[in-house]
């Protein structure tokens, strides 16, 4: 009799055990961790406004670039599709 307590105990500490043993490896290999009712937990990166700003300053640089390259496709589909005199005139006019 004097040992009847020990069951509930190892009882509950495998239980609780078990609960953070699966939380901590969910959250090592990126799984969505979830609070007791279910819903998900987010968790902050503590570099996501370092790795925002980055990708905001690369995003205005390809925007940069993907414009510069639309003035060069337009003046290419123009020179395609003039007649070829005109062309000629305008490449002599800048000699």
């Amino acid at each position: 009799m004097q040992w009847s307590w020990l069951l509930p105990v190892l009882i509950c500490a495998s239980v609780a055990l078990g609960s953070v043993l699966n939380t901590w490896i969910k959250a090592k290999h990126g799984y969505p961790v979830t609070d007791d009712n279910g819903n998900t937990v987010h968790r902050t990166d503590p570099d996501a406004g370092r790795k925002i700003d980055l990708l905001s300053s690369e995003n205005e640089k390809l925007t940069g670039r993907i414009s510069r390259l639309e003035e060069r496709i337009a003046v290419l589909e123009r020179i395609a599709t003039d007649p070829a005199l005109r062309t000629a005139r305008e490449i002599d006019a800048l000699r």
